[in-house]
Formats: structure tokens, sequence, C-alpha cells
């Protein structure tokens, strides 16, 4: 079984056991949340239910693993024949979440 689950503006795939990097959410490492943005179920025989736009009923409980910042991403500036560069560093924050159920 999975589910297609939406937070912070994007899609995750999720099935139980499975630990998730996500938007970073104001939650505490070891708190355990219930993520209603269910827009897809698909059980274990391949009956899917689609959600317009959610699934009414479903809903994925997750546990937060870790609060954290991810590996640093480079964004360059160049301009030819003009001696510019500049050159920033970004790192975004995540939460990992640890699937623990879906209930459709």
């Amino acid at each position: 079984m999975y589910a297609v689950i939406r937070t912070g503006g994007r899609q995750y795939r999720a099935e139980p056991g499975q630990a998730i990097d996500v938007e970073r959410l104001p939650y505490e490492e070891g708190e355990s949340i219930e993520l209603n943005d269910v827009l897809l179920v698909v059980s274990d025989d391949g009956q899917a239910r689609i959600g317009q736009p959610v699934v009414d009923g479903a809903s994925v409980k997750a546990t937060v693993i870790k609060q954290g910042r991810d590996r640093k991403v480079f964004v360059w500036k160049y301009k030819p024949k003009e001696r510019y560069r500049r050159r920033r560093g970004h790192r975004q924050y995540f939460t990992r979440l640890r699937i623990d159920s879906i209930e459709s």
C-alpha cells in the first residue's frame, strides 16, 4: 500500500516504514503527526482511490525523526567579458518523517 501526499507545495510517494525528507514542518523530533492532504491511495491489491483534490477520510500518520539542513547548493552569477562573478550558497531546512501507517 502506498499514498501520494502533498506538503510544502510538493508531492511525495509514502509507504509504511519509509523515511522521506519534506520541507520544514514546525514539530519536534519524536512527535507524531497526521498528514491529511492525501491525493491518492493505492491498496495492496492494486485498487486506487483518486482524490478530487484529496481523498475523503484518508490520512497518513508519521513520526518526526529529524530536523536538519540539506547539503549546500552553490548559485553562480556570471557575465562574460565583464569580470563579474558572484557565488552564493544556500542550505535548505528539511524535516525527516518516518511513515507509520496509511489510513483510508
